[in-house]
C-alpha cells in the first residue's frame, strides 16, 4: 500500500474537501430551519407544557372550534 505524503485522512483534495464542506453546511442549515419551523408548528398545535389547568383547556378549545365550525359550515 502506497501512502501519499501530506494526504488527508479522507482521501479528498483540499478543493474537494471545501466543496463537500460547502454542500454539507448548506444541507445542515436547510435541515435545521425545516426542523425549527416544524417544532414551532407543533408547539402551536399542542404545547409541550400545559397551562395551570392542564390539557383540559386545550380540550375545551378543541370542542369550541369543532362546534363553531359545525355551526358556521353546517
Amino acid at each position: 500500500m502506497v501512502e501519499r505524503v501530506g494526504a488527508s485522512l479522507s482521501g479528498l483534495t483540499e478543493a474537494e474537501a471545501k466543496e463537500f464542506h460547502t454542500i454539507f453546511m448548506g444541507s445542515f442549515i436547510a435541515f435545521t430551519l425545516v426542523a425549527i419551523v416544524a417544532h414551532i408548528l407543533v408547539w402551536f398545535w399542542r404545547p409541550w407544557f400545559p397551562s395551570v389547568h392542564g390539557y383540559a383547556e386545550l380540550t375545551e378549545a378543541g370542542k369550541f372550534a369543532v362546534q363553531s365550525a359545525l355551526t358556521h359550515f353546517g
